[in-house]
């Protein structure tokens, strides 16, 4: 493996960048379709966002030109690889994974570009992949390593059993998990998710991630699922994943997570069903008695979505560190300020800079798209430094990474 790109196919690669981002969503859809006539690739990837409404072709499209236009200053891009990796790592990718994307890319650079998709400039494509395919194979080797050699670690899929169900809000079901071997698991960083290999029937395998909603304690997990309206894995999950009910889980993997000894305040901001994360890392305070002092601002419609309140605040008044602010968009016509939430409408810009310690604070947010774009982007214009910004989003990132 060359430990540098060639000058010449830095040059070739970046020379392509006004065609790929004139034809680079044609290249990506074009390359997910020869991927996916092969059954074992296509059942790696999550197919709702897939198709001609799906975003991930964008986001991929995104990378390219990403990677294409950084080439010669690959560093730039480290956040964005280290994401990649633990995002394989919960999908279990592999090394023999690799060769059928790199022919499914080749193939429809020239598919879509014809003429001008030269031999040379393939051999140039090929050389960035793969030097980028080995950088994002060795760190996977790295972190699955780790993942097999810790206490309770485990490679591949192991089975869980769904041991409790419990019900946090009108849309939200907590479901403690326990491996069916009975060993102990890994303990998590607060943060960070599972991946799921969900056998639903009549439909071909489904992968999905789910933050884990509890502090690390070697024993078990719990995840807290909110039933979308077309949602097919979260449906099921309600419908189906009765105590006793068996599912494939994947380690624990992610690059959100709180510091073990955090250094500055921090500041826990999440919507809707984004506070599992905010609950396991609340619970890590609370666990470990940390003197550094958090703010957890949540959103959510309102009292019967709220989930999980209760116990955070019961977790704020055993702990000193912890300051509790919600914020119920649409309160219902028996809810009282000061008793059922602290203020009603949405967590605005000016309350956030206005409340908060903006200039010391590490932010960690989670929520919908909307949310996360509106709050990143307030923060950023704001000017906290992007190294202390920390967020987690399921699915593609186009539309935050653009903001």
């Amino acid at each position: 493996m060359p430990q540098t790109l060639s000058e010449r196919t830095i040059a070739l690669v970046k020379a392509t960048v006004p065609a790929l981002e004139a034809h680079g969503l044609d290249i990506v859809r074009e390359m997910y379709a020869r991927m996916f006539r092969n059954p074992d690739i296509r059942d790696l990837f999550n197919q709702s966002h897939h198709g001609d409404s799906g975003s991930q072709p964008r986001a991929l499209t995104g990378a390219i030109l990403a990677y294409a236009a950084n080439i010669d200053n690959l560093g730039a891009l480290a956040p964005a690889v280290e994401r990649i990796a633990q995002k394989h790592v919960g999908l279990q990718i592999l090394p023999e994974h690799y060769p059928h994307v790199a022919d499914a890319l080749l193939g429809a650079i020239k598919a879509v570009l014809g003429d001008a998709a030269t031999e040379e400039i393939l051999a140039a494509w090929g050389e960035a992949y793969w030097f980028l395919a080995n950088i994002l194979i060795a760190r996977e080797g790295r972190i699955y390593g780790a993942l097999a050699e810790a206490e309770g670690g485990w490679s591949g899929w192991r089975d869980f059993r769904v041991a409790e169900v419990v019900t946090e809000s009108s849309v939200i079901r907590s479901f403690i998990l326990r491996p069916v071997d009975e060993g102990a698991v890994i303990r998590h960083k607060p943060g960070q998710y599972l991946t799921f290999w969900l056998a639903i029937p009549g439909q071909p395998p489904v992968k999905r991630n789910y933050s884990i909603s509890n502090a690390p304690n070697g024993e078990y997990y719990r995840i807290s699922v909110k039933r979308e309206p077309q949602g097919l894995a979260s449906g099921w999950l309600h419908a189906a994943a009765v105590p006793g009910t068996v599912l494939k889980v994947s380690p624990p993997a992610g690059e959100f997570f709180l510091a073990d000894h955090p250094e500055r305040p921090v500041v826990l901001l999440s919507g809707g069903v984004g506070l599992t994360p905010m609950v396991a890392m609340l619970e890590t305070v609370a666990a470990r008695g940390l003197a550094t002092p958090v703010y957890y601002i949540h959103g959510t419609h309102d009292r019967d979505t709220h989930a999980m309140r209760d116990h955070v605040r019961a977790l704020a008044a055993k702990t000193a560190a912890i300051r509790i602010v919600d914020f119920h968009q649409t309160p219902l016509p028996d809810e009282v300020a000061g008793r059922d939430y602290d203020h009603a409408g949405l967590i605005t810009e000016e309350w956030l800079l206005a409340n908060t310690p903006v200039g010391e604070a590490d932010y960690y947010l989670c929520g919908p798209r909307p949310f996360l774009r509106a709050a990143v982007s307030a923060l950023s214009l704001s000017g906290v430094p992007s190294d202390r910004i920390h967020y987690e989003f399921f699915g593609p990132a186009d539309e935050l990474l653009a903001a």
